[in-house]
């Protein structure tokens, strides 16, 4: 009798384990077949830089939520300045500052910038991407992470 549980406990997890792997399997499928790709990125490196272009498909950036905006000429203490929402910088480990620009629909490159000041919810530039670049107000974070991968551990 203590056998037959011990067997049919098996044959259930057995199951279970059959039914998760056959889900997963099966999302994996839906998600090619909506997107056109297997994966929901693409990172590739821009030859003679140590810059990478972020590619993300449609349904990838409607998960993350990308928002983006232009960079604006605005005069500032009576002189033109380089401005960009505070929310589009990022910090790296060594306290540089970046910007992620939106060059083309869906790719996303990161951007150098140096920041003169912050203004409430404005970044001034001392230098930075040219005035009318789409920079990413929403969604950086998440970028940067797939940029330079996340460890899961």
């Amino acid at each position: 009798m203590r056998y037959r549980n011990f067997w049919m406990v098996a044959v259930l997890m057995i199951g279970a384990l059959s039914l998760v792997i056959l889900t997963n399997l099966a999302r994996a499928s839906v998600y090619e077949a909506e997107t056109g790709s297997s994966e929901p990125a693409k990172v590739e490196p821009i030859e003679g830089t140590s810059l990478n272009r972020v590619t993300l498909t449609q349904k990838a950036a409607e998960r993350l939520g990308v928002e983006t905006a232009a960079v604006e000429d605005e005069e500032v203490g009576g002189a033109p300045a380089k401005v960009l929402p505070y929310s589009a910088v990022l910090y790296d480990a060594n306290g540089d500052t970046w910007t992620y620009t939106n060059p083309e629909p869906l790719v996303f490159v990161r951007h150098k910038i140096s920041i003169d000041r912050v203004d409430g919810a404005s970044a001034i530039l001392a230098e930075g991407p040219d005035v009318g670049t789409k920079v990413v107000t929403v969604g950086a974070a998440e970028l940067i992470g797939t940029e330079f991968g996340v460890d899961e551990d």
